[in-house]
Formats: C-alpha cells, structure tokens, sequence
C-alpha cells in the first residue's frame, strides 16, 4: 500500500506529453521550440504556413504531486502579406498549439509589400521589447532572430535588415514585430490619407 502510494505521488500527469507530444501538429520538435516547424492549417489546406514559435511549460504543485500546463506561441502566415500570431494554453501540448492556431486566425493582418521587402524603416514596440525593422536590397534574405523571422518569413518578405532591442521575450518579440508591420504605409495609403491625387 505505501509503495503504491509512493509511485503515485511520483507520477507526473502528462509529463510524458511533453516529449511524445511536441513534435505534433506543427510543433518544433526539438528542446527548446525557438524555431518551429512548418505544416498544414488546421483545416487540412496548404492556405497557411505555421511556425511554433515557443512552447513554455508550466508546473504547479498540488498534493499529489507536480501538475504540467502548456503554452503555445504560433505564427500563421500565407507568404502573400497576409500574417498573424496567437497564444493558446492547455493540459497538453497539441491542444495548446491548435488554440494557439485558432487565436492567429483571428488576429491576421495584411502587410504593405514593395517588392520582395517592406517600403520603409520602421520601429515597433510592445512592453520592453522594441523591433527595428529596414527594407533590403535583392539578394540580401531575411536578418533576423528567431521569432522575427517567423513572422517575417510568414508574411512573404524575402529580403529585410531587423535588429531587436531591450527584452527577447519571444512573445513581446513577436508582438512587437507585428506591431511594426502593422505600422507600415505604402505610397497609395500616404496619398490617400493626405487627399493628395498621384501626379
């Protein structure tokens, strides 16, 4: 009785999970998940590109023992200038990437394009995050960490500088880069909002 007690109270529920469960569903299957995988929507079409971007685990300990959550932060694009990210929590981790998918869904937005790159400088900023962002000649590919990447890259942008500054916090980091391409104006929505006719 008191040996089944003890491998009781060392049993951990869905700590299996973490491992077994990580490469799932467009999880990064590897230690850390800084750099995601790439797979299908949840609708089962090739319309978006995902990238996990992070997955945190969460202990709390109750009487039993230590019980996990897990956190999930994706960015979803479709490579055209459409993008977005979400944050999805649940008990294991799949759940919380599909929630994670299903919030990016609803946050998607469209970024002004000028070629392959972004038409201007730009400085965005969440919290203690803050994202410089700079159009690139052809040729020169994606400069950038790991979460800017992400969500650059599921943007469509192909040639861009970008340099982060303050926290590196995946989650402000990826809001803060939303934040700049949300910023972004091309030549068309300048003169449309000066009232100014295009000679």
């Amino acid at each position: 009785m008191v040996e089944a007690r003890n491998q009781n109270r060392g049993a951990r529920p869905g700590g299996g999970s973490f491992q077994g469960g990580q490469g799932g569903q467009g999880g990064p299957g590897r230690g850390r998940g800084d750099r995601g995988g790439r797979g299908r929507g949840e609708d089962g079409d090739n319309r978006y590109e995902e990238r996990v971007v992070k997955i945190n685990r969460c202990a709390t300990v109750v009487k039993g023992g230590r019980r996990f959550s897990f956190s999930a932060l994706v960015v979803l694009g479709d490579r055209t200038g459409q993008v977005g990210c979400g944050f999805g929590k649940a008990n294991e981790v799949p759940p919380s990437v599909e929630k994670a998918i299903k919030d990016a869904k609803k946050n998607m937005i469209k970024v002004p394009m000028k070629g392959n790159t972004i038409p201007h400088q730009i400085m965005g900023r969440y919290r203690a995050s803050k994202v410089f962002m700079a159009p690139a000649a052809d040729g020169t590919g994606v400069i950038a960490g790991s979460a800017v990447r992400a969500v650059v890259e599921c943007a469509g942008v192909k040639n861009i500088l970008t340099k982060v500054y303050g926290s590196t916090n995946p989650l402000n980091v990826v809001k803060a880069a939303i934040a700049c391409l949300k910023g972004l104006r091309n030549l068309e929505d300048v003169l449309r909002l000066r009232g100014v006719s295009q000679q």
